[in-house]
Formats: structure tokens, C-alpha cells, sequence
């Protein structure tokens, strides 16, 4: 057997040298890049990181037995200030990746024994997204079949089959089933069932055609469905991931039982929705997307931690003592699962070991060096994000898909009113959010949410009363006059911007 083995790694390893093992429809580090611009600007360096640790994945994918289980992730930490794009970085990552995501605040675990939550349980949250995700996209795949069993449905409840004499439905006789022996009159009776079934058959081929033109959305019907939550939802408080996962065990427990019928009057259109919701439940097989979305959450999982810095213990002040204990704490209850361990959830065992960990941080009092040898091991990869400049500020509102003026403009727009910003104007909002940032706190991107609901405020209330003009243009000097003494009032933009 060993030799077998050596001779497959031998000959991947000798295939020609521009013979991909990755399939075509995957992007590439640099294609990664370019989608993830789309959305953040600047922070190339981030992107590049997160790019490669993406394409690690499916190489690994492509290596030899042998050695798959041996290559590990690159975890990265993200160090820079609030609002440069961290957490958007990880996020789309995911979306690109079509991957498990969640994110997590490193503050709101605590070692055993604290008021907070296990460290487990972003695993446990990792698989119930996972499991939701594959759940999805199997309801995609038997939509279509759900459909027509929906309509067979409908079909029964506004014109039922034939019933025979015995009250039976009408079914063609199996040829297992023996020979009935005709009696007197017999015959007749089964020659006007025939017709009967006949034009029922007819009548019912004319509604299903009603149905599908739409034209009986409108009609009301009562239907019978499952009636969900039945024992309502049942929580269980408690420090420990056990206490935690309780509640939801008892519901698994409490769904085996025969669920209760009730009868509803509803709309077709409304009734199909509810009937479809049913059918599409029947027709996934739950066993395998749990075993789908773990082998996703093993595989492909990304865990995006959070506020990492705020349990790095500074090497300047208290040292170990207070809250410095809890800190180091969290960092030794999160290290085994960073580093490769079998977490329990409701769905079964998880393995960490090829999960990847993405931690971010602002680092302005402790540096990622305070945090414990051990957990920076496991980290490598150390990125640093720059703070935006006045630039970045213009671009942020101009370039990405869902910048923040083209959100503004689409939902003025919903009111028949055009919004529009000229250059200048643009430009004045960037400059003022730069210099905020400089002189009272630094909080990134984050500014010009503040700063473009304080300058148009009064139009977002006035619209549609007050204000009735088809076209609106915010030019530099309205931005000037609305936001330049809040701006240059220090002590003002503490509380306003």
C-alpha cells in the first residue's frame, strides 16, 4: 500500500507544470483583489493577505492525501483603527468564498466561571450558519418539484378527486390485486364512474391552468398545516456552552413528537407560500445537509474575531492584576480552538484544525506582543491597515457599489425626488471628515455616516411636506454652511459629529 501511495503523489507532483489541479471557476488571488475593491478601498496589502489565505484553501483541496491534513491555515490579525475596513474585509471574503462566516467580540468571552459566553460556542454559531446555508441552497434545488406538489394541493382543495362508491379515491387496479367478478349492474356503474373520472380529470386540467395564469391568487381557501412552535421556545440560562445548547436539544426533542394540524383561511397566494414552506421541508434530507455543512464548517469555515486587543493584557500598568487575569483567561480558553480541536455541537463533532481565524484589532494601548506566545503562534500573518485620508474619504463616496451617497440618492429617490452632489460638494465632505477624525477621535469610514445625516437631516424630514422640488443639488458652499462651525468648534463635534 505504501508504495501505491508514493507512486499517486509522484505523478501529481510530475503533471505539466501549466496543468491546474483548481478548476477554472475559482477566482485567483489577484480576481479576489478586484472583487473586494468593489466594495472597500484601499488596505492593499489586507486584501492581498485574505486573497492568498482564500486560494490556499482550494490548493489544499487539490494536494495529495498524504499531505492535505498536514497544511494548516495562515490565520491572520488585522491591526489599524476603527472604521478602515476590517471587518468588511472578512465579510465579503466569506461572500466571495460562499463560506460559513461569523463574527465574533473577543470582550464577550471570559474565561469558565465569568459572566459570559464560552468560547465554543462561535463554533457551535459556525455550524448553525453553515447548516442554514446548505439548507438553502438544497430548498433551491427541489423548489421546482415542491411547486407542482403544491399545486396537486390546491388542486384537491377546490376540486376534489372522484370518490368511488366505496368513498375511495379512484385508482387503476394493480395487477396484484385479484379479479373482481362482475355482477349485475356492474358494469354500468363502472362505465359512469369512467365518465365521472373523465370529465373530473378535464374540469381539474382547466383549474390547474387557472391557477398558473394567476388569475384565482385573490380566492380564499382553508387549508390545513402544521402549526409550528408548538411548546414555544424554550431557553436555558447558564455560564457553560452545556446550559447553552440544552434549550436546543429539548426543541430537537419536542419536534420528533406528531406535530399539531390546525386549519387556516387564507388566500390561494398567501396559502402557496405556507404549502410550499411544507413541501420543500419534506423534500430536503436533513441528514445530509448536517453532514453537507459540517464537511463546510471543517473545510471552509471562517471565523472573524474581533475586538482581539481587548483581552491582550498591556505590558505597562495593573500587569496581572483585575481584569488583566480574565484577559489572559480568554486568550488560554480560545487558543485550543485556534489551534485545533473537536468541539460538540447539536449537529455532532466539529473539527478546528482547518478553520480559518481571522482577529482584528485597534491596538492602541496593547500591541499584539501582549498577547499570550502560545495564541500569537497561531496568528503568523500580521497585516496593518492604515488610517483613510482625505482621499480615501472621496473615494469611500464615490467608487464602492454601496457607497454612501448612492445609498443616500436611492432612498430619496423612492420619494420622486433627485438628489444630486456636485464634485466640490463631495470633496467638502471628505475634507470635513478628515479633519474630525484628526482632532477629536478617529473612528474611520464611520465619520460620514455622521457627518451625511447631520447635513441633509433637515431634507430627510422635510421630503415630502415641506419640500416639493423634483431636484435637489447640495453644493460645497451648503455643506460649509451647514457643517463648518460644527466642525471647527472642537468641543461642539465631541458631541455632535
Amino acid at each position: 500500500m505504501e508504495n501505491n501511495s508514493e507512486e499517486i503523489v509522484v505523478s501529481v507532483e510530475n503533471q505539466h507544470p501549466g496543468a491546474s489541479l483548481i478548476d477554472k471557476e475559482h477566482l485567483t488571488p489577484g480576481q479576489i483583489v478586484e472583487q473586494l475593491d468593489k466594495y472597500i478601498i484601499g488596505q492593499k496589502d489586507a486584501k492581498k493577505s485574505v486573497a492568498i489565505a482564500l486560494r490556499n484553501r482550494l490548493r489544499r483541496q487539490s494536494v495529495s492525501d498524504e499531505l492535505r491534513d498536514e497544511i494548516m491555515p495562515n490565520n491572520i490579525i488585522m491591526i489599524g483603527p476603527t472604521g478602515v475596513g476590517k471587518t468588511e474585509i472578512a465579510r465579503r471574503l466569506a461572500k466571495l468564498a460562499r463560506a460559513p462566516f461569523v463574527k465574533v467580540e473577543a470582550s464577550k468571552f471570559t474565561e469558565v466561571g465569568y459572566v459570559g459566553r464560552d468560547v465554543e460556542s462561535m463554533i457551535r454559531d459556525l455550524a448553525e450558519q453553515a447548516v442554514a446555508m446548505v439548507r438553502t441552497e438544497k430548498s433551491e434545488e427541489v423548489k421546482e418539484k415542491a411547486v407542482l406538489l403544491v399545486e396537486e394541493r390546491l388542486l384537491d382543495i377546490l376540486l376534489p378527486p372522484v370518490a368511488s362508491r366505496s368513498g375511495e379515491d379512484l385508482e387503476e387496479p394493480s395487477e396484484d390485486e385479484p379479479m373482481r367478478i362482475s355482477g349485475p349492474g356492474t358494469e354500468k356503474d363502472g362505465d359512469d364512474q369512467g365518465v365521472e373520472r373523465e370529465i373530473n380529470r378535464k374540469s381539474r386540467q382547466k383549474m390547474l391552468e387557472r391557477l398558473r395564469s394567476g388569475r384565482m391568487e385573490d380566492r380564499q381557501i382553508e387549508i390545513e398545516i402544521s402549526s409550528d412552535n408548538q411548546g414555544g421556545m424554550m431557553q436555558i440560562f447558564g455560564p457553560m456552552g452545556q446550559m447553552e445548547e440544552l434549550g436546543g436539544i429539548m426543541q430537537d426533542l419536542m419536534s420528533g413528537m406528531p406535530k399539531k394540524r390546525k386549519k387556516r383561511r387564507l388566500t390561494i397566494a398567501e396559502a402557496r407560500k405556507l404549502l410550499e414552506q411544507e413541501e420543500v421541508q419534506k423534500l430536503i434530507d436533513m441528514d445530509a445537509v448536517v453532514k453537507e455543512a459540517l464537511r463546510k464548517v471543517e473545510e471552509s469555515g471562517i471565523v472573524f474575531i474581533d475586538e482581539i486587543d481587548k483581552i491582550a493584557a498591556p505590558s505597562t500598568g495593573a500587569g496581572g492584576k483585575g481584569p488583566d487575569v480574565s484577559r489572559e483567561g480568554v486568550q488560554r480558553d480560545l487558543l485550543p480552538i485556534v489551534e485545533g480541536s473537536n468541539v460538540a455541537t447539536k449537529y455532532g463533532m466539529v473539527r478546528t484544525d482547518h478553520v480559518l481565524f481571522i482577529a482584528s484589532g485597534a491596538f492602541h494601548v496593547a500591541r499584539p506582543s501582549d498577547l499570550i506566545p502560545e495564541l500569537q503562534g497561531r496568528f503568523p500573518i500580521r497585516v496593518e491597515l492604515k488610517s483613510l485620508t482625505e482621499d480615501d474619504f472621496y473615494m469611500i463616496l464615490t467608487q464602492p457599489k454601496n457607497a454612501l451617497i448612492k445609498q443616500y440618492r436611492a432612498l430619496i429617490r423612492t420619494e420622486g425626488v433627485e438628489l444630486e452632489f456636485t464634485d466640490e460638494a463631495i470633496k467638502e465632505i471628505a475634507r470635513i471628515a478628515a479633519k474630525v477624525n484628526e482632532s477629536v477621535e478617529n473612528i474611520g469610514a464611520r465619520r460620514l455616516h455622521t457627518i451625511l445625516t447631520n447635513l441633509l437631516e433637515e431634507l430627510m424630514f422635510g421630503i415630502p411636506e415641506t419640500i416639493t422640488e423634483e431636484r435637489i443639488v447640495i453644493d460645497a458652499d451648503q455643506v460649509r454652511e451647514k457643517l463648518g462651525q460644527v466642525a471647527a468648534d472642537r468641543d461642539l463635534s465631541q458631541y455632535i459629529l
